[in-house]
């Protein structure tokens, strides 16, 4: 074996130690049990392919009615608990990534990764 292969071995196994530590946290943890309560709740979900349907009309056409009927939808989306639950709880996650991206680019120098954004909403 190689010192190469050694080296890469090591990171291969910190690697996973880092992403069990991931899955282990409470932020994590509270993801996961805010993204099956999300998944299991028909109402909440229901709004959220409501309001990603209108979006792709949206993209294809604007149209001043679907403004409006989306901007109905995400006021009803901000009233939704299960939604924002979801919501707070994606939020802390990636604000826990973000510190693990800025302790792993500092001492490498440069950026280990680049958010990309997203979300359910």
């Amino acid at each position: 074996m190689s010192e190469t292969q050694s080296a890469e071995d090591r990171v291969e196994q910190k690697l996973q130690v880092f992403i069990d530590t991931i899955e282990d946290s409470e932020t994590y943890q509270r993801f996961k049990m805010a993204n099956e309560r999300l998944e299991n709740d028909d109402e909440a979900m229901e709004l959220l392919d409501e309001y990603r349907q209108k979006q792709r009309q949206m993209q294809q056409s604007f149209d001043q009615s679907l403004m409006a009927e989306l901007q109905e939808i995400r006021n009803e989306m901000s009233e939704n608990k299960i939604i924002q639950q979801h919501q707070a709880a994606q939020t802390e996650l990636i604000e826990l990534l973000e510190q693990t991206n800025d302790v792993i680019s500092e001492p490498i120098g440069m950026e280990f990764a680049q958010s990309t954004g997203g979300g359910c909403c």
